[in-house]
């Protein structure tokens, strides 16, 4: 039987945190982007600056969080969450900066070969606690138009579309986003 927790990231998990960002990402966004963008990105450099964000958060409410999956006979890190304070990554375009009151996601990944067995759910959950603990009252997150898994997620947690959209050039290709939301204070 295996037992699923979520533990604060640990310097030693930075690179195991970039590679389930290239696996997720080559994975689940295979279809979005073009191949040779997915093919080229750096683990390396992915590692380093995961290693900075877990061993010197820009703030005591910057936190890189870990999905464990403990089985009988091995630990494996399945997935990830960082969050935040909103800041000019939240923000839609020409978007005045949002209330200091807002939480933001910048990463909410589980690897798919681990989906399906509650990690995400564990990561949010673990990531909902510590905004409420922190004083935040709202959080957003942004989602590629195309990415239905993230969304049905997070609609299914009480999150939902705010209006707001933006698009990330991709090698020359636009690729929309839409944030979602969700009041912190609901049940």
């Amino acid at each position: 039987m295996a037992l699923g927790f979520v533990r604060p990231a640990r310097p030693e998990d930075a690179a195991e945190v970039a590679r389930i960002q290239l696996a997720t990402w080559r994975t689940a966004y295979r279809r979005m982007f073009p191949a040779h963008v997915l093919a080229n990105l750096d683990e390396a450099f992915l590692a380093r600056t995961w290693l900075e964000a877990i061993e010197r958060p820009p703030s005591p409410r910057h936190r890189v969080l870990i999905a464990v999956e403990q089985g009988e006979s091995a630990t494996e890190v399945v997935g990830f969450a960082a969050a935040g304070p909103a800041d000019e990554q939240a923000q839609a375009p020409e978007e005045p900066a949002l209330p200091a009151e807002v939480a933001a996601f910048t990463d909410l990944l589980v690897e798919p070969r681990w989906g399906r067995r509650g990690h995400g759910s564990r990561l949010l959950s673990a990531t909902v606690d510590l905004w409420r603990e922190d004083g935040f009252t709202h959080a957003v997150a942004w989602a590629y138009e195309q990415d239905q898994a993230t969304q049905k997620f997070l609609a299914s947690a009480g999150w939902s579309p705010d209006g707001a959209g933006r698009a990330l050039d991709v090698d020359d290709m636009l690729v929309p986003q839409l944030r979602l939301h969700v009041d912190l204070g609901a049940e």
